[in-house]
């Protein structure tokens, strides 16, 4: 049990009955004669007894505040008022779960989003534990009368999660709102992927042995032949390549590495590229090991890989919701398609569960319900 007893504050003592009673004097003065002691403003304060007053009637005689009422559940943990929790949540993300930048920048904005939705009326952001489990469902409610789709709001509520499982983790505060929360269930849709025929179409697109066309048709094949994600993609070194071996090291989210097989065709793509920069382009100083490189010389970015992927999206006719992702959907279906093992697709895209390959599975199969369709066609 917290103990409520208050020090004692010694205060200037009340005046007596009579103004000449000199203090500490057990009698009187005679009325005649003037006081042995200073003025009033001058007397040294008399040390009260041993024995305090009431909690109450102290607070009260020495305007000390009250004693402190125990804390509520969720309330922050002393001393942490000055902490910056969403900075402190991102160090988490960055250095105890080893996420990408790309990931860390989206549970950023998510939380910025959240923890400003309650700044209408003060510009004060409010400290975490203060946030109840209502104002968790009116942003949620905000978020779908706005329009948001079902699976933005789950990756928002997750990101929420995510950051009080922290703040809880680091006893920066004692209760989570969340936890009578559920996440709404999404229904899952397949991932688009383009037949081999569209994927030959796109992959022809870039034409030349010029830098930039050396340089897309290149990075084009890297991402169907290795189904590396887009910041892998970006993140390859020179060094990532084994061309006797037919490898390349790509570092997956968690900083985890995996060696991935590539394809005899984007090889030669590389080997030209590679070829063609040493020509006319020199890797930035501050990043020389980079692979793939802008025409000034600097590290791609996962948006300018968009970029150049729309550029041929709209010079092939494809579909224009086509993006480099989709490129990773088609070498996991195609793979799957001519029967390779589930667990070596896993291991090949870098999943760290087998339910989220699963899906490709699906889409092998609806596949396979097409084609029985178009060719078992009755009058």
């Amino acid at each position: 049990m917290e103990d409520n007893t208050q020090t004692y504050q010694p205060t200037q003592p009340e005046p007596g009955p009579m103004p000449e009673q000199s203090q500490g004097d057990t009698g009187s003065t005679p009325m005649d004669m003037p006081a042995a002691t200073p003025p009033p403003a001058m007397q040294p304060p008399v040390v009260p007894p041993a024995a305090p007053a009431s909690d109450d009637n102290l607070a009260a005689e020495t305007n000390a505040p009250a004693a402190a009422e125990p804390a509520e559940a969720g309330s922050p943990a002393p001393g942490g008022a000055d902490i910056d929790y969403e900075q402190e949540f991102v160090k988490y993300l960055r250095y105890e779960r080893n996420m990408s930048p790309e990931t860390i920048r989206a549970y950023e904005k998510d939380l910025h989003q959240f923890m400003r939705f309650f700044c209408k009326e003060t510009p004060e952001i409010p400290h975490p534990a203060s946030i109840t489990t209502m104002q968790v469902r009116e942003f949620l409610a905000e978020l779908k009368e706005r329009n948001y789709k079902p699976t933005t709001i789950v990756r928002k509520l997750a990101t929420i999660r995510s950051f009080y499982k922290f703040l809880m983790r680091k006893r920066h505060i004692t209760t989570n709102p969340l936890t009578t929360i559920e996440t709404p269930k999404v229904e899952k849709k397949l991932p688009l992927s383009l037949s081999v025929d569209e994927v030959e179409k796109l992959l022809s697109a870039p034409q030349g042995t010029a830098f930039q066309p050396a340089r897309d048709r290149a990075i084009l094949e890297t991402l169907y032949s290795t189904g590396l994600r887009v910041s892998e993609l970006t993140a390859l070194n020179v060094a990532s390549l084994d061309f006797s071996a037919e490898v390349i090291k790509a570092r997956g989210k968690g900083s985890k590495e995996r060696v991935v097989p590539v394809g005899s065709f984007a090889l030669q793509a590389i080997k030209r590229y590679v070829h063609s920069r040493e020509q006319t382009h020199t890797p930035d100083e501050n990043d020389p090991d980079a692979l793939f490189l802008n025409r000034f010389g600097k590290r791609l970015s996962s948006r300018s890989i968009r970029k150049i992927l729309d550029k041929y999206i709209k010079v092939t006719g494809l579909n224009k919701k086509t993006s480099p992702h989709t490129l990773r959907h088609s070498f996991a279906t195609h793979l799957l398609d001519r029967g390779a093992n589930l667990r070596m697709v896993q291991e090949l895209l870098g999943h760290k569960h087998l339910s989220t390959t699963q899906i490709y599975a699906q889409v092998a199969k609806e596949k396979i319900k097409e084609s029985y369709a178009d060719a078992h066609q009755r009058p």
